[in-house]
């Protein structure tokens, strides 16, 4: 296929990277090229040739290094991990003629989720959040729960706190409760299998490199 996306998986021995390769092999307009992972002994570095896209979901430790290591390589980044230094990879995509996309979360009832907070928030600006995850998730709070927070800030409203929970038989869950006089609002989002974010891993993918910023957060800015 003359426009088929050779993807690059990294992190690829993770749960998010086993979904992410099997979502990729099954879309018709991808050609899975290399799984990058430590756990694999295979590098990112010497897994670049001839990738239109790398989709990372490693490591808060190693994500601003893979990420450097596409950009370097001319090769669109997707980045679905969390708890980075998102501003240095911002100053490297800028210097790169490969695109960034970050979003931290590709579910699309979360996205919707974060989206409807905002527009709740300029009415019923008093809120706070609680986020569930696995309790092999590394960062807390979640990039999703941080991300509802600026939105809502922007919004004019106020988080008053995030909770954060860590449990076995959790996957990803969010609460955003909004509190005014005499009445509460809570919206809520639970991914139950991580296959819930392939379509939205799979967008990015397809639009990455067609993006006109160089850096591009949130997947509401795909939809």
């Amino acid at each position: 296929m003359a426009n088929t996306i050779k993807v690059v998986v990294s992190g690829a021995a993770g749960r998010m990277g086993e979904a992410v390769v099997e979502a990729v092999e099954a879309a018709d307009d991808m050609e899975l090229v290399a799984k990058a992972d430590p756990a694999l002994d295979v590098a990112l570095a010497d897994s670049l040739e001839g990738a239109d896209v790398c989709v990372d979901f490693s490591t808060p430790e190693t994500a601003l290094d893979n990420v450097k290591a596409c950009l370097d390589a001319g090769v669109n980044v997707v980045v679905g991990t969390t708890g980075w230094d998102l501003e240095a990879g911002k100053a490297a995509a800028e210097t790169s003629d490969a695109n960034l996309f970050f979003a931290p979360n590709f579910a699309i009832g979360a996205v919707l989720m974060m989206v409807v907070s905002k527009t709740i928030a300029e009415h019923m600006p008093e809120a706070e959040i609680v986020e569930l995850h696995h309790d092999q998730k590394k960062d807390a709070p979640s990039g999703t729960a941080k991300r509802t927070a600026e939105l809502i800030d922007a919004a004019g409203g106020n988080v008053h706190e995030i909770h954060s929970i860590r449990l076995p038989g959790l996957v990803a869950h969010q609460e955003v409760v909004f509190g005014g006089e005499g009445q509460t609002l809570t919206i809520r989002h639970d991914s139950i299998d991580r296959r819930s974010f392939m379509p939205g891993v799979l967008l990015a993918v397809r639009r990455v490199g067609g993006l006109s910023n160089s850096y591009t957060e949130g997947l509401e800015s795909l939809l």
